[in-house]
Order: structure tokens, then C-alpha cells, then sequence
């Protein structure tokens, strides 16, 4: 297997920590240069007509495109240490949650980076303004977090999750957006420094 990636991204980088919680190895990352176009190129746009990474390339030839499913493929063919939910229930409440930070946290993230730094001005539409909008939301959805915290030991309850994952690739990422966690957000900066010493933070 062979996972296509730009080793910054946090998408990528979502994939990677949730390999190392899951003791998965033995697959090969081939890295692209997103600047450079890589990623753009005809014989990537074959193994994903999207042209984004990261993708996942099976023995067989057939790619998964998207983290959140690249994940999804890993932890069904690997019950052990689950980070998507056990039960129904802890996989609705799981669920919830990681679309929570992935909507309101990860992609504004990304919107504000793209729209600000003018680092894709040469393939994009770039509406500074939206980007700096991105950004403020991204702080007001922080405070909420931190308010969630303040009752609940990881994002999605009292076990570590995909949820926690993208919550803490997108943290870390506002940091090329000038975003960082407020020093009277406690119940955020608590969690984080939990999550953010766990051995797969460093993948």
C-alpha cells in the first residue's frame, strides 16, 4: 500500500496520527509538492480526478481519496484500538463530534490559509476577506471548545478519537494563520497539551 501525501498538510498528517494510534505500519508515503504541482498533474488526476492528497493506493490498484475515509478503511480492517466508536452510540456520538471540528474548525482553517497567505493565488479564486472571516470564526469556535471542555475529557468524551485528531491537526495548523489558543481558554490548553504529548502527535 502506498499513501500519496504532502507531509505538512493536515490531512495528511490526520492519516498519520491515526496509523500510529492504530500501530498500523509497513506502507509506503510518497511525498508531493503541492507548491510545485504535483498534485496537478495528469497521471495523479488518474489515481484521483480531484487532484487533492492524500490518497491511499491499495495493492490492487484502487485508490481511496479523502482522509476521513482513508481513516474509515484502516479502522475496519483493524478493530484493535478503535478511534471511530465501538457501539452505535459511540460511533454517533464520535461521528457528531468529528463532523463538528471537521466543519467548523478544519475547514475554516484551511479557508483562511488559502484565502490569506498567497500561497495558491496562482490557482485560485483568492477573496481575502473571506479568509480573514474564516479566521474569526475559527476563534469564536475555539471559545466553544474550550467551554466543552470544561465538562468533557477528550472532544467526542473519556476516549481518545478521530474527533481529537482533526481537532488537534487544525490547532496546530493556525499557527501559518497567527490563530493560538487564548491563555484564558485553560479547559482547551488542558486538553491540548494531553493530545498534543501523545507519542502519534508526532507522526
Amino acid at each position: 500500500m502506498k499513501i500519496y501525501e504532502a507531509a505538512t498538510a493536515p490531512n495528511a498528517r490526520r492519516v498519520r496520527i491515526f496509523l500510529h494510534e492504530k500501530n498500523i505500519t509497513g506502507i509506503e508515503f510518497v511525498q508531493m509538492d503541492i507548491l510545485r504541482g504535483d498534485n496537478l498533474t495528469e497521471a495523479f488526476k488518474q489515481k484521483n480526478p480531484l487532484a487533492k492528497i492524500p490518497i491511499l493506493e491499495l495493492d490492487d490498484g484502487t485508490v481511496i481519496s479523502e482522509s476521513v475515509a482513508i481513516c474509515r478503511y484502516f479502522e475496519e480492517i483493524n478493530a484493535e484500538h478503535p478511534l471511530m466508536g465501538s457501539s452505535p452510540l459511540e460511533k454517533a456520538i464520535i461521528e457528531q463530534w468529528q463532523r463538528r471540528m471537521e466543519l467548523s474548525l478544519l475547514m475554516p482553517t484551511g479557508m483562511c490559509f488559502q484565502h490569506t497567505s498567497g500561497y495558491f493565488k496562482d490557482r485560485m479564486n483568492v477573496v481575502p476577506g473571506w479568509g480573514k472571516e474564516c479566521g474569526e470564526n475559527v476563534k469564536k469556535f475555539l471559545v466553544f471548545l474550550d467551554q466543552h471542555l470544561a465538562s468533557s475529557e477528550y472532544i467526542a468524551g473519556d476516549s481518545f478519537s478521530i474527533a481529537d485528531i482533526t481537532a488537534l491537526i487544525s490547532i496546530d495548523f493556525n499557527r501559518v494563520n497567527n490563530i493560538r489558543i487564548a491563555d484564558e481558554q485553560k479547559n482547551l490548553k488542558r486538553w491540548y497539551a494531553e493530545v498534543s504529548s501523545r507519542p502519534s502527535a508526532k507522526a
